[in-house]
């Protein structure tokens, strides 16, 4: 028997409804600081940090940033209250889209004021034990946060914005890009002789004054094991699961199959000029290679870290 137009009809327009109301089924995203529901796909995005900017870069998704916080944002660099545009055009700010994005504040102090204002549907941060506003936050839109130093932190965060934007895909494919990198480069360092010469790595990050801390996670140092090095120091306890200050005496003991990435903070905290004229910079100085972070630059994620994979394996062969 064959069906009439009115059944037909019938049935493509439950099937219809059934997946409208699938589209429609509020998501649930479980993250760090607690769960988000999502009921639809969020067009006005705060983003509390450079980390998080970097995980909506990745996915295409700059341009639905409204407002944004950080602590390298000066004064100067606002007019009416959003960064200027010669501003986003430099640095890390430039690898993607922002229109007209207003300054929130630091990420330990937003100003939530201007975030009520900006009347954004998704805020997305970067967090750590101690952070604060979380409550604050969620109380104007869904609040995401990933805590730095957790098990894959930014790839979880990735996956759940590319779940929530319908961009899974692309969210795979991203995530993989620094593991993809790193091979090629760990071969570029091993043709060359950097591995038998110096098997062994520690990431230093000077700050002014003479403070010194290594970091054992996170920040840069994930990536130089990726690239084949073991670790230079051994440290018994670490702050926010980045890392630890030591002493000069730590770093004067470091033999000499052990390479030494100075890698400074941004901004007003970098102290490698200091470091590099200090005692311990001096002592160094035959296994030490330098590498900045560009202006604004997040320490992690997949856009990011991929960068610092090329750009540290080229210092380190154009040193050795």
């Amino acid at each position: 028997m064959k069906n009439s137009p009115l059944i037909l009809a019938a049935a493509l327009s439950l099937g219809l409804a059934g997946l409208a109301a699938a589209q429609n089924t509020p998501l649930i995203i479980t993250h760090d600081e607690g769960t988000a529901q999502i009921e639809a796909e969020p067009q006005r995005l705060l983003v509390m940090d450079e980390e998080a900017l970097g995980w909506l870069y990745a996915l295409n998704l700059g341009d639905r940033v409204v407002g944004l916080g950080s602590s390298y944002i000066a004064p100067d660099m606002l007019e009416g209250g959003n960064v200027r545009a010669d501003v986003t055009d430099r640095g890390f700010f430039s690898h993607g889209r922002l229109n007209d994005v207003t300054y929130v504040g630091s990420w330990e102090a937003p100003n939530l004021e201007t975030i009520t204002a900006l009347d954004p549907d998704l805020v997305v941060r970067l967090t750590w034990d101690g952070n604060e506003n979380y409550d604050k936050l969620s109380a104007v839109a869904p609040t995401l946060g990933y805590k730095e130093g957790g098990p894959n932190f930014w790839r979880k965060a990735v996956t759940d914005l590319g779940e929530i934007f319908g961009r899974q895909e692309r969210a795979e494919q991203i995530i993989a890009l620094p593991d993809n990198v790193n091979r090629y480069n760990r071969n570029a360092l091993d043709v060359a002789g950097v591995l038998d010469r110096f098997p062994k790595v520690v990431v230093v990050a000077p700050f002014p004054g003479g403070s010194n801390w290594v970091y054992t996670s996170t920040r840069l140092i994930e990536d130089l094991r990726a690239l084949g090095f073991e670790d230079g120091i051994s440290l018994d306890d670490v702050t926010l699961g980045v890392g630890a200050q030591v002493s000069e005496e730590a770093l004067l003991g470091l033999g000499d199959d052990t390479l030494v990435v100075v890698f400074p903070p941004g901004g007003e905290y970098d102290g490698s000029d200091e470091f590099l004229s200090s005692a311990v910079g001096q002592r160094l100085k035959d296994q030490l290679v330098v590498y900045k972070p560009e202006e604004f630059s997040p320490y992690s994620g997949p856009l990011t870290q991929a960068r610092n994979s090329n750009l540290v394996t080229k210092a380190i062969l154009d040193t050795f």
